[in-house]
């Protein structure tokens, strides 16, 4: 192979060849990129030729026979053909964030255009709300709801915001149910992190503590080397949960597509 236009992904894998986003963003800001591996899945050009035309399935083909043996930071991307679900459900289980399904016969076309479909693996939980951010713009009562959780050792931790799925009536009522809950010390054990590369600054002087009685039930994608949640979205409140019972141990970051 003389040169190639190839595409792909640039992955962080932790000590079990996970992919790990988080990792990923922290290896980049730091500069330590001598461990990243750029993981490829498609091929356009070979020597000079272009393939963009060909089917998938023989791009595919001329590109795992293009790369050869293991390169130092190249690797090429498997595939499974058929059987979706079982695959899926073997990637969450896998703790990956989901699997990504395309078209065989197609060409090869920048962006989705209808050909591939991304599938998540979507986490489904209980948090205790410790508090909620002031709105921003036009939205009301509240910006979003910070979530936390008890240990084994009954302590409580921060776990991230939900601010997602929050309809303008429910925002209104969890603003009603919260505002006689309001205290002036934090109840977790640690303050929220100020900054994190997944969600935009939080103002700790633009937060309203509660006291941790409230359960509400969040979907989420996965937790972050902080320790965060990521991509939360609302589903609901849990009365018939006490708040002392969303007990969990300390999450292990989770990985990427």
């Amino acid at each position: 192979m003389k040169s190639a236009y190839l595409d792909g992904e640039l992955c962080a894998f932790d000590t079990e060849g996970v992919p790990v986003f988080s990792r990923l963003q922290a290896a980049m800001d730091e500069g330590r990129t001598d461990q990243l591996v750029y993981v490829l899945f498609d091929i356009l050009h070979l020597n000079g030729k272009d393939l963009s035309d060909r089917p998938l399935i023989d791009r595919k083909k001329i590109l795992e026979k293009a790369l050869g043996a293991d390169r130092p930071g190249l690797r090429y991307s498997g595939h499974i053909i058929g059987d979706g679900p079982r695959f899926l459900a073997q990637a969450c289980n896998a703790r990956l964030e989901g699997i990504i399904s395309k078209r065989l016969d197609q060409p090869y076309a920048p962006g989705n255009r209808g050909i591939w479909v991304k599938a998540k693996c979507l986490n489904r939980e209980e948090f205790v709300v410790v508090g909620w951010s002031d709105p921003a713009g036009s939205r009301g009562y509240i910006g979003a709801l910070l979530l936390g959780y008890y240990d084994t050792s009954g302590r409580l931790h921060y776990a991230g915001r939900a601010g997602t799925g929050l309809s303008g009536a429910e925002l209104k009522r969890l603003h009603t149910l919260l505002t006689p809950l309001q205290v002036q010390k934090m109840p977790v054990i640690a303050p929220p992190p100020r900054e994190s590369r997944f969600g935009s600054p939080l103002r700790l002087s633009k937060v309203h503590w509660v006291r941790p009685q409230v359960v509400v039930e969040v979907t989420y994608l996965t937790w972050t080397e902080e320790k965060l949640l990521r991509h939360v979205a609302y589903l609901g409140q849990r009365e018939d949960k006490p708040a002392r019972q969303v007990v969990r141990s300390v999450p292990q970051a989770a990985s990427s597509l």
